[in-house]
């Protein structure tokens, strides 16, 4: 697939063209993108902190469903207890903010990475995102979302590519 029919399918699957969009970070099995990476600006010059940005919807609302449970409030429960995983996490702060400052440097957002890393748990979509996209051990929470969710992908592609 080329870049310019990736960027339909992230357009179909966001319902809206996508800003920033630098790569396919991750594919999902069904060949979709499912994870981009952007920018560190939109093209207007906003920063734009997200590196990794979820796409699928199929993903995404199971993503909404653990939200939704509480999930959040029990892993920001565990980093304060549990000193390993606190130390995973900061280290996936770091590795995400490495990543991004090899893109580009952006003063305003220097330091900050999202999903409310690292010192409490606010978007489990940026966290599994991270794990899709940088792959399982580096982001300890992004693993543990990942594990709770059922397969989205075997009934097929959640759109039609071009």
């Amino acid at each position: 697939m080329s870049f310019a029919d990736d960027r339909r399918v992230v357009a179909a699957q966001l319902g809206r063209e996508p800003r920033a969009i630098r790569a396919v970070a991750h594919r999902c099995p069904c060949g979709n993108p499912d994870v981009i990476e952007t920018s560190p600006r939109l093209a207007d010059g906003t920063p734009f902190p997200t590196l990794y940005y979820l796409t699928c919807p199929r993903v995404s609302a199971a993503i909404g469903t653990l939200e939704s449970s509480g999930l959040m409030r029990e892993m920001t429960e565990q980093l304060g207890v549990d000193e390993e995983l606190a130390a995973g996490y900061r280290a996936a702060h770091e590795s995400y903010l490495a990543r991004r400052e090899q893109i580009a440097h952006v003063e305003q957002i220097a330091g900050i990475s999202a999903g409310g890393m690292p010192g409490r748990v606010k978007c489990l979509h940026v966290l599994v995102a991270h794990s899709l996209a940088a792959g399982r051990g580096v982001n300890p929470l992004g693993d543990q979302a990942l594990d709770r969710l059922d397969a989205w992908w075997p009934a097929g592609p959640c759109v039609e590519p071009p």
